[in-house]
């Protein structure tokens, strides 16, 4: 496991079963498109003072590997 995948969970209890950060109500997702706007990370650390600098890498590393797994239509 790469470091920092660690830090994202599942919990089928929890937010519906999405990937969230170290069992916060934090989905992955919602890390993502943050960071997708423009979003700066000390932005998202003052909107979710919860969250670490390792968190928001951790989602980057988790879609990356995300995409690599999933089987995407020739367009």
């Amino acid at each position: 496991m790469e470091p920092g995948i660690g830090r994202i969970t599942v919990n089928p209890n929890q937010m519906g079963g999405v990937p969230c950060v170290r069992g916060l109500r934090i989905p992955v997702a919602t890390v993502i498109r943050m960071l997708s706007v423009g979003m700066s990370e000390s932005e998202i650390l003052a909107d979710y003072p919860d969250l670490e600098p390792e968190d928001i890498r951790a989602c980057l590393r988790f879609a990356a590997e995300a995409m690599m797994e999933r089987e995407l239509p020739v367009v």
